[in-house]
């Protein structure tokens, strides 16, 4: 018994089955990062417009805000039944809920982010000739990228614990693993799909992160000098 296969034994680790299905492992986690890619990447793309349109006062800004948090409490067996009709048994119908819901977050950063623009700046660039539509491209977004930054972070690390359940449409990356070994008691499967969803979270935030301190240097420029003071 000392030389029993850890798949015969159906132990939680178990690098045998890691080396038998790499390459399931592998197309599982590949679908996972490009349906959780896509879906962030067009919320983003849906959360600025739908942002810009609730900072036009209070009667907008209610319902949008309404509108995307209603999103988020429809359960995601009821989204996928209610974008069945429109999309098929697709990628494109796990994408699309994903994206609903990763709007709750993403607008609320964005609308932070823009509100959070000093007014002072603005009447500084209207001052030199800026229009409406280069006030917001180079100057207010730009401005509101620590807030946009920190909920792509957040939406992301989301996104990648929701696409799991896609799996009930055959579309879930790694929850396509994961699903099917859990009702058949396959531990090695469950524990690794499980591990490499987590480790994929993990690097998506460090890379997120490593990404924001590019693009917004002055936050922490801003914050060494409150650093040195303290130590002084």
């Amino acid at each position: 018994m000392a030389g029993q296969s850890c798949l015969v034994a159906n132990d939680w680790v178990c690098w045998e089955y890691v080396s038998s299905r790499s390459q399931e492992l592998t197309d599982a986690t590949i679908e996972h990062i490009w349906i959780t890619g896509a879906s962030v990447l067009i919320g983003i793309a849906v959360s600025v417009p739908l942002a810009l349109l609730a900072r036009r006062g209070r009667r907008w800004a209610a319902p949008v805000l309404a509108f995307t948090t209603l999103l988020y409490t429809i359960p995601s067996l009821a989204m996928f039944s209610l974008l069945l009709p429109l999309f098929g048994l697709s990628a494109a119908l796990v994408v699309t809920g994903l994206v609903l819901y990763s709007l709750t977050i993403l607008v609320r950063n964005v609308l932070a982010g823009l509100e959070a623009v000093p007014e002072e700046v603005r009447e500084a660039a209207r001052g030199m000739g800026y229009g409406p539509g280069r006030l917001m491209w180079q100057v207010e977004l730009p401005l509101a990228l620590p807030a946009l930054l920190a909920g792509v972070r957040i939406a992301t690390v989301s996104t990648v614990a929701l696409t799991t359940v896609g799996s009930i449409v055959g579309k879930g990356g790694l929850g396509n693993l994961i699903a099917p070994a859990v009702n058949s008691s396959f531990k090695a499967q469950v524990l690794t799909a499980s591990v490499l969803c987590v480790l994929l979270a993990l690097v998506a935030d460090l890379l997120l992160l490593a990404v924001q301190r590019l693009l917004t240097p002055w936050t922490r420029a801003g914050s060494r000098p409150a650093a040195s003071g303290k130590g002084a």
